[in-house]
């Protein structure tokens, strides 16, 4: 077995649990989407607490039930909108009833006009995550400099939201990488914040 740097290793990886999440059927992913969001919350939510979820790409599990859900209990909703490279992400209010705007990745972002929000909770695409709390995402390192650049001023808690197929047995974490407080599954709920 010949040595891989990380970046490869990772590379591979990534490559391994997308395909597994591209192999699900649209009707997998509509019920594991359902089913993650009839799952408890591992947070308590209070009213006004600020909630960001994102708009899913490339067959990502679809965080709508979830966010409409914590929208329900009390939670004012965010979505992500990617600025430059090696940039923090901006948060701008989000309701499920609001048209949103490709951003210059492609993304859906919501309006400029939006309210700009500092999230308490973080929900979190990603492409793969180990049982360490580590995640790999799509290697921009969007989500790693936003969490190191908010948690300088507020707890920040991250959750990962993943299908169970994306779980993998180890990330190759770098010392850059952030891990994740919780990874939310169809399945199940990873709890990292004591390890």
């Amino acid at each position: 077995m010949s040595e891989l740097a990380p970046t490869a290793t990772k590379a591979e990886l990534r490559a391994k649990a997308l395909a597994k999440r591209e192999a699900l059927s649209d009707k997998q992913r509509t019920k594991s989407a359902q089913a993650l969001a009839r799952r408890d919350f591992p947070i308590d939510i209070i009213s006004g607490m600020v909630i960001s979820g994102y708009s899913p790409i490339r067959n990502e599990i679809d965080p709508a039930p979830l966010m409409q859900k914590l929208a329900a209990l009390g939670a004012r909703l965010a979505l992500p909108v990617v600025n430059a490279r090696g940039k923090s992400l901006t948060f701008r209010a989000w309701s499920p009833s609001d048209r949103l705007m490709l951003g210059p990745l492609g993304i859906p972002e919501p309006s400029p006009a939006a309210a700009e929000l500092i999230p308490d909770i973080m929900l979190v695409p990603l492409a793969a995550f180990d049982r360490l709390g580590h995640r790999i995402g799509y290697g921009a390192g969007h989500y790693d400099y936003t969490f190191a650049h908010l948690r300088k001023s507020k707890a920040v808690t991250g959750i990962g939201v993943a299908f169970a197929v994306q779980e993998i047995e180890a990330v190759p974490a770098l010392s850059h990488d952030v891990a994740l407080d919780y990874v939310l599954t169809d399945k199940e709920t990873f709890d990292f914040r004591s390890k």
